[in-house]
């Protein structure tokens, strides 16, 4: 299909709405000739132990206590890279690490959550924090997605979901709040969070290292969509001056809203054909004619569109980027985290909590035959009951955060191939503006194409408070958890929410609570 076979008042409706219209009969074609049919479905053998060097539990990290094991050699060369060899001389001279002997006759370093912490707050500098950016309220408050969580949900939290998606549906994800204050009161954006955050971690490691900030220190970045880029640019601007960015990042000398960006495209959603598997351009979008729908094309395509920010990012002496969804609260770079991929020199890690009842969608820590580790998908790669029958064996149940931690080195270098490489899926939605299949690069398929990477198991309530919908962002808010009629399950893991947003807000990014609002506490 090309652009000429499409109605003009189509073709101008998605110029309108700025959906890049060769890229979409791109995907449209490939799909139809079956190019996307040919990857091979993963088959998972079981799940990989939590051994401290593969998986790490990152769930207890009290200071003494050891979280991770790696062989000596290969620790020093790695360490060497990043001039930290005379801080590991430290730590071991403080009984902080420890050395071992292996039944091979080679020797390994036990790191305490203590040396690690310290190990890792030494590459905070080198490390860029980015966002996912390209999320739209209207998906995020569509009242059919957030009703079929829980009817009797729904109807309990209806007047405040009515309230924030009528001022908020419009606009992009990341500028709505983050969390309501116990006043029902709407707080800070998911994004002058992330902001805030950035600083707090900035004064911390001011003070624990004693000397000035490097320059760039954990610069920020963006993917962000032809719809929603000019809005942010607008916002970022004012959020400078925001009670919880201007105070701090004027004392610490960092500009607080800086962000190095990349452009998604939009492509448009598509349709079933009536003529059997072949697909088209979705062009009933509302019930209106030759009306289509703008939709990212998946957060996967991240790679490539921030191909040059990494670039850029690596020529300023960054070495690792840190990337996740906009909604996660939990999302913040961890010195431990950094610190085991320092000493590992592995490419990539990813965050994973541990399963609760209300976890039967999503993707899941496998390993395969082969003794690899992989995420599949519940449903389309591995049955419901097959991961039951894994847990009740024993086995723990990780469930995928969407958050990542890159080697810069390894990622430019690999950067030209991901894109080409990644598996494009397409999924069925009925939402409001109708029933459409959406095309969708993955951003955690890239596990498959690495060589290896560090599985990092955490506690959900401190490093997954995520919330695809609205209703989600309520419950973490401790709304809707006196409604008899909300169901036991729902409540208990609403509460262990609630209780981690509460940490996060807390320790994260310096708030209290006072009469009833979170408001920025004075850190100096």
């Amino acid at each position: 299909m090309t652009k000429e076979d499409l109605h003009p008042e189509l073709v101008q409706d998605m110029l309108r709405k700025r959906i890049d219209i060769d890229l979409t009969l791109e995907i449209l074609n490939r799909t139809n000739r079956g190019d996307f049919h040919q990857y091979p479905k993963v088959i998972p053998s079981g799940v990989p132990a939590i051994d401290g060097v593969n998986v790490i539990d990152l769930r207890d990290t009290e200071p003494t206590k050891i979280i991770f094991k790696f062989e000596k050699r290969h620790a020093m060369r790695n360490l060497e890279r990043f001039e930290l060899l005379e801080m590991l001389k430290i730590l071991i001279a403080r009984a902080e690490v420890h050395l071992i002997s292996l039944e091979e006759g080679d020797e390994a370093f036990l790191f305490s959550a203590r040396a690690l912490t310290t190990l890792g707050t030494q590459l905070l500098d080198r490390c860029a924090f980015g966002v996912l950016n390209g999320g739209s309220a209207t998906s995020y408050c569509d009242q059919k997605k957030n009703q079929s969580i829980d009817t009797a949900l729904f109807a309990a939290v209806k007047p405040l979901f009515t309230d924030f998606s009528t001022m908020y549906k419009e606009k992009p994800k990341g500028l709505t709040p983050a969390y309501i204050n116990p006043d029902g009161s709407f707080g800070a954006s998911f994004l002058e969070l992330k902001m805030r955050g950035r600083l707090i971690a900035a004064a911390q490691c001011q003070r624990e290292l004693g000397s000035s900030l490097r320059e760039p220190f954990m610069p920020l970045f963006q993917m962000t969509s032809q719809g929603n880029h000019e809005t942010l640019m607008q916002a970022y601007e004012k959020l400078s001056n925001s009670p919880l960015l201007a105070p701090l990042a004027e004392h610490l000398g960092l500009r607080p809203a800086d962000w190095l960006s990349g452009i998604q495209p939009l492509i448009a959603a598509f349709s079933r054909s009536s003529e059997g598997t072949s697909i088209k351009i979705f062009d009933r979008a509302y019930g209106k004619v030759h009306c289509s729908l703008p939709l990212p094309g998946g957060h996967g395509q991240s790679f490539i569109v921030l191909r040059d920010v990494f670039k850029k990012l690596r020529h300023q002496g960054i070495r690792f980027a840190m990337l996740s969804n906009v909604d996660n609260l939990g999302a913040y770079p961890d010195p431990i985290e950094l610190a085991i991929l320092a000493i590992s020199g592995k490419p990539a890690g990813f965050d994973f909590a541990f399963k609760t009842p209300i976890d039967v969608k999503g993707g899941i820590l496998i390993s395969t035959a082969d003794g690899r580790k992989n995420i599949v998908d519940i449903g389309p790669a591995i049955e419901l009951c097959e991961v039951d029958l894994m847990e009740s064996r024993g086995e723990p149940i990780l469930f995928n955060c969407a958050t990542g931690i890159f080697d810069l080195d390894w990622l430019e270098s690999n950067i030209e191939s991901i894109p080409k490489l990644l598996p494009t899926r397409f999924s069925d939605q009925n939402k409001e503006a109708g029933l459409y299949l959406q095309a969708e690069q993955v951003t955690w398929e890239i596990v498959s194409l690495l060589p290896d990477f560090a599985a990092f198991a955490v506690e959900k309530k401190r490093r997954f408070v995520a919330a695809k919908m609205l209703v989600e962002m309520l419950l973490a808010s401790g709304f809707g958890l006196s409604d008899e009629a909300v169901p036991e399950t729902l409540k208990s893991t609403a509460k262990m929410l609630h209780e981690g947003q509460n940490w996060l807000l807390s320790n994260i990014y310096g708030m209290r609570l006072e009469q009833g609002r979170w408001l920025p506490t004075n850190i100096f």
